[in-house]
């Protein structure tokens, strides 16, 4: 199990369920180090007091909060632990609501709770079969990192999930963003739909980080010294101008259809309609994982 993140318990009604958090993910990220270029040497950062230019330790470094430009209150973790709050060491479920009326956009970090020690198990067990069993989520209350936070509880696969969210007033309007009412047909609606359709997949298990994979094989290319991969022939050149949105509509689907082996040429087009020409360059797609890989098996 990975290292627990925090510990403290479920709330739930008179009911109490003691957990540990762990994170739901991993960072599978290249990370670089910031060096000199002149001799490969690590820069880092030095943390310096700006009233006396000292350098600062870590221990020597609190919270503080600016009330002034004059005036700053130290505000210490300890006093942050006793904070009259019922949240500091609780996920206190406030409610229960449709699973479908949360708005994705207000979700942020994941976490999967553990039942800490065996009298946790029953409780555990208890509100993890009630929320399988219904289709609805429980949205609590937490306090992490200092501050009090929202949370959306769920099942995964046996266990139970921790989202944290975004507060109500935390998530911006759409409205400046979206563009003018432009008029659309209902065969321009249709084949979208049927694209749609075409490119719609059981599960997103086969999608993986290109990009990662191309820097992976550079990397590895110069610690052998080694020419650097080359994008694939046709690569990166431009794409003809997009005049007709349906054409291009037909000619997705049709490369669908072709792609999953079927036949391209069932139906008849739509309607052509003009539309005002725009010009995109396609996005490069990183070299395949070649090297990088090799060296890992090796």
């Amino acid at each position: 199990m990975p290292r627990p993140l925090w510990a403290g318990a479920i709330s739930f009604g008179l009911v109490t369920i003691p957990v540990k958090i762990v994170s739901a993910t991993e960072d599978h990220d290249v990370h670089f180090h910031r060096v000199h270029l002149a001799d490969m040497g690590r820069v880092r950062t030095r943390k310096v007091c700006e009233l006396n230019g000292e350098v600062v330790s870590q221990d020597e470094i609190g919270k503080g909060y600016e009330i002034t430009k004059d005036q700053t209150v130290p505000v210490t973790d300890e006093e942050l632990e006793h904070m009259p709050l019922p949240t500091a060491k609780a996920i206190e479920i406030a409610a229960f609501v449709d699973a479908d009326t949360i708005d994705p956009v207000r979700i942020s970090d994941s976490f999967y709770l553990a039942a800490d020690g065996q009298v946790a198990a029953k409780p555990y067990t208890l509100l993890r079969k009630a929320l399988e069993r219904s289709s609805k989520v429980a949205v609590a209350k937490f306090a992490w990192h200092g501050r009090e936070r929202l949370g959306l509880l769920r099942i995964r696969e046996g266990a139970i999930v921790l989202h944290s969210m975004k507060w109500p007033d935390e998530v911006r309007s759409p409205d400046e963003l979206a563009p003018r009412e432009v008029e659309v047909s209902e065969e321009e609606i249709e084949q979208a739909l049927q694209l749609a359709e075409r490119m719609t997949i059981k599960d997103l298990s086969g999608f993986h980080d290109e990009y990662r994979e191309a820097l992976e094989d550079i990397i590895a290319a110069k610690s052998e010294g080694k020419p650097l991969p080359t994008p694939a022939e046709g690569e990166g050149k431009e794409k003809g101008e997009v005049v007709d949105l349906m054409a291009a509509l037909n000619a997705s689907v049709k490369a669908a259809k072709e792609s999953r082996g079927e036949d391209g040429e069932d139906g008849e087009d739509a309607t052509v309609h003009e539309m005002r020409p725009s010009k995109k360059t396609a996005r490069k797609t990183p070299a395949k994982k070649t090297a990088a890989k090799k060296r890992s098996a090796s």
